[in-house]
């Protein structure tokens, strides 16, 4: 299942240490909940959207009611709390592992339906919300190569472009080999 949570940032004077934390603490913490498979950091380029975005693989809804969860900062932003703004969290079914997406890559997420991202030349992975705030109740996600980008005259509307802020974290053990792009189980390299 894809966990998903979308938000914005209000205070600039923190925002880049907040940013740090979330990639360089947060995010290890929650790849060592079991039960988390994958987890990655991304940054919209988009507008209209919230600024930044983190989509984890986990096994269920159970996942993130437990005490490890919580434990290990799952749920909140520690001392940032009060500056996280356009909060929103989802659970989506029927894409299996979240695709890796690399420095030299953008990710697509759309709301419409998949035919803007297939007119884009893409090849769209639908999800459907079964839990949290279940809005969107279905999304579509791709890949773009950025060497495409120019591809792109304008953005089709329903459809955002994010850029990765780290790369995609692994569980040790937890994926079948070649199912991930790309895994790393040590602290995300920071991309920007």
């Amino acid at each position: 299942m894809i966990y998903t949570v979308e938000c914005s940032f209000a205070d600039p004077a923190s925002e880049a240490e907040w940013n740090d934390f979330y990639s360089l603490e947060k995010l290890p913490a929650l790849i060592s909940v079991t039960g988390f498979h994958s987890s990655q950091r991304f940054k919209s380029i988009s507008e209209g959207c919230p600024v930044y975005l983190a989509i984890h693989t986990v096994d269920s809804l159970d996942v993130l009611t437990r005490e490890e969860y919580r434990r290990k900062g799952g749920g909140n932003f520690a001392r940032w709390q009060q500056q996280i703004t356009d909060w929103h969290r989802n659970l989506y079914s029927d894409i299996g592992l979240a695709p890796a997406v690399h420095a030299d890559e953008l990710l697509v997420l759309g709301t419409k339906g998949p035919d803007s991202l297939i007119a884009m030349g893409l090849e769209p992975l639908g999800m459907q919300a079964v839990a949290l705030e279940k809005y969107p109740e279905r999304r579509w996600l791709a890949i773009l190569p950025r060497s495409k980008l120019h591809l792109v005259e304008t953005l089709p509307e329903g459809v955002d472009l994010y850029e990765p802020m780290t790369t995609q974290l692994t569980r040790a053990g937890a994926l079948p080999a070649g199912e991930n792009r790309q895994a790393s189980d040590a602290k995300p390299d920071l991309l920007h």
